[in-house]
């Protein structure tokens, strides 16, 4: 049993593995105080106060960011350049043997989706990413998570530390997911559903992916993997997750959809 904290635990991603991951002890660290999450306050800005709550854990699962990719700078640098600074920061100063860091598809998206001003949008033609393919953002919100995969790569060469760079395709229920595949207001409607096909995660692949981020043993840090369901139209090569982690997500967007 590890003993895990999760930034952000009170959004979408953080709620649901509160509820449904097994066999740790968790501590939610949230920013403000909810009646139903029993949590720890953190301001993720606050170093000092980072490096106190983190005392006496084994993980750290950083989910906490501004994580709209049509955000400006000005919303974006303090709380996913410096709080992630401070996530790893306050890893270091208490020792945790591992960081699970929420990156996004939107760090390497560029080259993929139909228009540079649409970032969820994905062109017919669009090519496979790998782990190691090259950063391309797709929004400043995407630069951020570039900036903070070579944060993660920093300390965890620097200080020895295991860092899982999770990046996270579209978290989303069925239900959000048809959503998605009705009129669009996106001025690439067939482009934007094309992308929500390819990037569903669900819930439950979610979950067992971070238990797979939490528990499986690696061999490379910072290990760089894709966390999408096995959608039939994904661009996003899940192989790195699946042979270094041990991923087997059971979800697929077609089949969901066909279903419905």
């Amino acid at each position: 049993m590890a003993r895990i904290a999760i930034t952000g635990a009170e959004g979408n991603i953080g709620r649901i593995l509160l509820d449904r991951l097994e066999g740790h002890d968790i501590t939610a660290l949230t920013r403000s105080s909810y009646d139903d999450i029993d949590s720890t306050s953190l301001d993720i800005t606050d170093r000092d106060r980072f490096t106190t709550v983190l005392a006496d854990h084994d993980v750290l699962i950083h989910l906490a960011a501004n994580s709209s990719p049509y955000a400006e700078w000005d919303d974006l640098w303090e709380p996913n350049i410096n709080g992630t600074y401070n996530a790893y920061y306050a890893a270091v100063e208490n020792d945790l043997d591992r960081v699970i860091y929420a990156s996004s598809n939107h760090a390497v998206n560029m080259a993929d989706i139909d228009s540079p001003t649409e970032p969820e949008t994905m062109s017919p033609d669009a090519p496979t990413v790998y782990p190691e393919t090259p950063p391309r953002p797709d929004s400043l919100y995407g630069t951020t998570k570039v900036a903070c995969e070579g944060l993660g790569a920093y300390f965890a060469k620097r200080y020895d530390l295991e860092v899982v760079n999770f990046r996270i395709g579209w978290f989303m229920t069925p239900e959000q997911l048809e959503a998605t595949q009705r009129d669009s207001d996106s001025p690439h409607p067939e482009d934007a559903k094309r992308f929500a096909r390819a990037m569903f995660l669900s819930h439950r692949d979610c979950v067992h992916g971070i238990t797979r981020a939490i528990e499986a043993p690696i061999d490379e840090s910072p290990l760089t993997v894709h966390a999408i369901s096995r959608n039939d139209d994904r661009y996003l090569s899940i192989t790195h997750t699946q042979r270094t982690l041990g991923y087997q997500p059971r979800d697929n967007a077609t089949e969901i959809l066909e279903e419905r």
